[in-house]
């Protein structure tokens, strides 16, 4: 498997993962109209404008992706997500540990769901913490915000 950096022609595949990754996070919470589910094709294209995308790729077919993009210091990584038939083989962990020097930050923060407790478990592991708790998506879902330091 390599980690690769997508590019807009990435964008359909990654999109229709995208959707099959973020399935399950959705019956967790019984909630079908979250953000991931709902972003539209042309939606998806303009992230790629201030976005980092990479891509996990195996046989030539993308099996997982995430964005990221630096600011002030800080690495925010958004919808990390491999493919469900591909889950718990150390996907998630190989791109994870490829962002952690791609910009040389301090810090690096995501968060998911409080529910999402495989996800937690993961990003504990590899050395985040939570360090705060808010409401999202109209108040129905808790989201754990974790991040990561480095001493540089």
């Amino acid at each position: 498997m390599k980690i690769l950096r997508a590019d807009i022609k990435d964008a359909e595949e990654i999109l229709r993962l995208q959707r099959l990754a973020f399935y399950s996070e959705a019956e967790i919470y019984n909630d079908y109209n979250i953000p991931p589910l709902k972003q539209t094709l042309d939606e998806f294209k303009r992230e790629f404008k201030d976005r980092v995308f990479l891509k996990a790729v195996l046989d030539s077919k993308i099996v997982g992706a995430v964005r990221i993009y630096e600011k002030n210091g800080t690495c925010y990584i958004e919808r990390l997500i491999v493919s469900p038939d591909m889950q718990g083989r150390g996907i998630g962990t190989a791109i994870l540990k490829k962002i952690d020097g791609y910009f040389k930050v301090k810090r690096l923060e995501l968060f998911t769901g409080t529910k999402s407790e495989k996800n937690i478990s993961l990003y504990e592991k590899l050395g985040y913490s939570i360090f705060k708790v808010e409401p999202y998506h109209h108040g129905a879902i808790e989201m754990a915000y974790m991040e990561k330091r480095f001493n540089l």
